[in-house]
């Protein structure tokens, strides 16, 4: 090992330069078209003396086995034997040449490393070159070659010399009795020059009798000789300049290590630590790991908690615990790790026995000398309330308390999922009150909101175990029968609560009535969702709001299909108007008296192109629910003006208005715009409206009403003697024009009350200076009725339908002509 070690340090100076060398050989050998060059053309016959640090490998199977080594490659592997597995060679010289070799025939080129050996606490690095190439005879084959990178060094000597510590050895000094009264430095390293603040030269070989450092000092050879006699050791800590030293004996007979360490730091963060503790706003306690009794607790736990100090310290952790979490609280304590943050509260007790919620905060740590736990305290009891009723509202109906729809559709889905898998009928009740809207309107939202609350708590009074009652939103409630429900429990339960509910509430004084309607759902049949079931129960009701207050219905198939031909309807609707689907037809007014057209109501048609012509009965509902009734009925004003400016000037048009337009606010501005680009004169316009204009907000439509008028614009009361209070409406305001009703003009000449009612409303009319129009008249028997009863104006199809606009001018023809053969 000697020689070869010689031979080493000789390569030594040209050890950088072989590597290159090999490096270009091996791409000289390297012919086009091929990916590694031939074994003979590079590790055959050329090599010279870079043939003793070849190791040759060879693959087979997919690991390699040494075939051939050199000298100093022998002495490297120690091992003179060829043709051996790669599993017979040392580990460390086995690892670096199966990674070179494995890299190298990876990437079809050569491939460089290093690789540290430790040899008897010696360490030295080689270079380490893979170079891949194939045999004539079949095969890889891997040159590997191996040389010494520098000079060696002691492992042990760069331990001690890198590390921060302080390593002194000292050697012992006896008396002539052999009791030990000196010591003598025999080895150190440069840490401990620098943490002794000496000269290096003076500190080896040095007496510590001889002073000059803190070694010297009476109470550290009195450890030392200690550690001596009882041949152990000892750890300790001494002061000076602002500086703390721990020092660490080990006794090895007379020579004793002594490791010095600088602890300045890690005790002034003792300190703060403490500081940081005791001071700490925030409660605090250290606890033991293996008693977990209290070792240590500052001030702001003695406060919060109520306990003595004294009283805590002779306590242990899971006296502070509800009794029912000592089990796992213990056991998740003992679960933590070196740090913990709770993810979940804990409940803790105080003194006083009030509960309370904390998060926790803890970590590991060593309380003198022994393992335990440092815990820091949030007190959450106020923000886990405060929680509590965010999470309550977000769930709860703020006006009554009860379940809101959140609440209700997720009790619901539980309610499904549970009723489906067992094959149990779950019912969903959908409640409106009746006449709720006249409460609000006439007594103001103060009472309404009483009464809402009394209507809550009637609900809750009727519903128990895992039934629920919710509010949904405005007057409209839900009640969730989560047990198995037959249809005639859910009828009795439904008619129950239609019964309990209007029963008279008394609210500051006044007795309030009102009523229910509800719809019905029940799962499967009616649905297995939450959405399914709450959408055909919300119909059900709507078919009971339609038949009559005060009842209930159970949905059926035909709703839903109602509802599809709706929707199917408003969506068709909103495509007519936008590709010009409507039109205008017009029904001619003829004067009784002169037998000759008055005007002519232009009337809304509309030509579906698959379905042909659709009602206004059927359409205009839907126009109106779906706000489409103003775009409507402005495009039906000023189209109906553009088209009449076309006529005689003594012929007038009647344009329907819907309340609605009202609404918009901007009719009385419709109108002028309309008059202006048509250029028709306004007393040639006649507007007519019924008596739902009045239902609600009546000053404001009043006023719109007299801005027409002062425009010179008629206006023209429909379906007179239909509502509730007509009469009224006459004193509110002086309208041109009311319009009898064809159901009165229907029945003339069987019902002697029909006659009653058109001659009143003529003789109405003739007082009040105001015309009267009878509609629908299609018999001459009806049509000399009227005249006798003094009607002044009548349509109906007598006379004509609605007709085009291009059909106008011929109907007046024809009505001229029959005027002149009258006359």
């Amino acid at each position: 090992m000697g020689a070869a070690r010689k031979q080493s340090v000789k390569f030594d100076a040209r050890m950088f330069e072989d590597v290159p060398v090999l490096q270009r050989t091996w791409r000289a050998a390297l012919k086009p078209g091929e990916t590694l060059p031939r074994y003979e053309d590079v590790l055959l016959g050329s090599l010279g003396r870079l043939a003793d640090h070849m190791v040759l490998l060879k693959c087979e199977n997919d690991a390699f086995a040494v075939s051939r080594t050199g000298r100093y490659a022998q002495e490297w592997l120690g091992d003179e034997r060829w043709d051996i597995p790669m599993d017979a060679l040392r580990p460390d010289c086995a690892t670096v040449l199966s990674e070179a070799a494995a890299n190298a025939i990876a990437n079809n080129r050569p491939y460089l490393t290093a690789a540290d050996c430790v040899r008897n606490g010696m360490v030295r690095t080689y270079d380490v070159l893979a170079l891949p190439t194939f045999a004539r005879w079949g095969g890889t084959l891997v040159g590997a070659y191996v040389n010494e990178r520098g000079a060696e060094y002691n492992l042990l000597d760069a331990i001690f010399s890198t590390t921060d510590d302080g390593v002194i050895s000292l050697s012992t000094i006896r008396d002539a009795t052999g009791r030990p009264f000196d010591f003598q430095v025999v080895h150190y390293n440069q840490a401990a020059v620098r943490l002794l603040n000496v000269a290096e030269r003076s500190l080896l070989w040095q007496r510590l009798s001889n002073g000059g450092h803190l070694l010297c000092s009476q109470a550290v050879v009195g450890r030392l000789r200690a550690a001596v006699k009882d041949d152990q050791g000892d750890r300790f800590e001494i002061d000076s300049d602002d500086r703390t030293l721990r020092l660490a004996i080990t006794a090895f007979g007379g020579i004793l290590s002594l490791v010095i360490s600088d602890v300045t730091s890690l005790k002034r963060r003792d300190a703060s630590f403490r500081l940081l503790f005791d001071s700490n706003p925030m409660p605090m306690w250290a606890l033991d790991c293996e008693t977990m009794a209290f070792v240590r607790v500052n001030d702001a736990a003695v406060q919060h908690y109520g306990y003595a100090c004294e009283t805590f310290l002779r306590m242990k952790v899971h006296e502070i615990w509800p009794k029912e979490e000592w089990l796992s609280y213990t056991q998740a304590l003992r679960d933590i790790g070196d740090t913990y943050q709770s993810e979940h509260h804990w409940r803790h007790v105080k003194a006083d026995g009030t509960e309370i919620c904390v998060l926790t905060f803890g970590r590991r740590i060593m309380l003198e000398g022994r393992e335990g736990y440092l815990v820091a305290v949030v007190d959450i009891t106020e923000r886990r309330k405060a929680e509590a009723r965010i999470a309550h509202m977000a769930l709860h109906d703020g006006l009554t308390n009860l379940p809101n729809r959140a609440l209700h559709q997720e009790r619901l889905g539980e309610a499904l999922e549970s009723g489906n898998a067992a094959g149990k009928r779950v019912a969903v009740l959908c409640i409106d009150l009746d006449l709720f809207k006249n409460v609000n309107d006439s007594f103001g939202h103060p009472m309404g909101d009483c009464l809402l609350k009394q209507v809550a708590d009637r609900l809750r009074s009727r519903v128990a175990s895992n039934n629920l009652a919710a509010r949904l939103g405005g007057d409209e409630f839900g009640i969730i029968l989560a047990d198995d429900t037959s249809p005639k429990q859910a009828s009795d339960f439904a008619a129950g609560l239609i019964s309990m509910l209007s029963e008279p509430y008394e609210i500051d004084g006044n007795q309030v009535v009102i009523g229910a309607s509800i719809g019905i759902a029940l799962s499967p049949g009616d649905g297995t969702s939450s959405e399914e079931l709450m959408r055909n129960a919300d119909m059900a009701l709507y078919r009971a709001k339609q038949d009559g207050r005060g009842t209930q219905r159970f949905f059926e198939r035909e709703m839903d299909h109602q509802v599809q031909r709706r929707r199917e309807l408003e969506l068709d609707l909103r495509r007519a108007f936008a590709n010009g689907e409507f039109e205008l037809h017009y029904q001619p007014l003829v004067d009784v008296a002169l037998d000759k057209i008055s005007g002519f109501e232009a009337l809304l048609r509309w030509l579906h192109p698959e379905k042909g012509m659709i009602s206004p009965a059927e359409f205009i509902p839907v126009a109106e629910d779906i706000g489409l009734i103003v775009t409507l009925g402005e495009w039906v004003l000023r189209q109906a003006c553009n088209e009449a400016v076309k006529w005689p000037s003594e012929i007038k048009v009647a344009v329907n208005l819907s309340p609605a337009q009202f609404r918009s606010r901007n009719l009385v501005q419709l109108v002028i715009s309309a008059l202006a680009n048509s250029g028709l004169s306004p007393k040639r316009l006649e507007l007519e409206i019924t008596e739902s204009v009045f239902l609600a907000e009546t000053e404001a439509n009043l006023a719109i009403l007299h801005q027409l008028r002062e425009l010179g614009v008629s206006i023209s009361l429909d379906d007179f003697g239909t509502g509730y209070s007509s009469l009224s409406y006459l004193r509110s305001f002086p309208f041109d024009k009311i319009k009898i009703d064809r159901s009165f003009v229907k029945d003339l000449a069987k019902r002697s009350d029909s006659v009653a009612i058109v001659r009143a409303i003529s003789g109405l009319g003739r007082s009040l200076n105001i015309t009267t129009t009878a509609e629908g008249v299609e018999t001459t028997e009806q049509l000399d009725w009227l005249r006798a009863e003094g009607c002044n104006e009548v349509q109906g199809f007598l006379f004509s339908g609605a007709k085009p606009a291009a059909e106008v001018e011929q109907l007046l023809r024809r009505f001229g002509a029959r005027a002149s053969r009258a006359a």
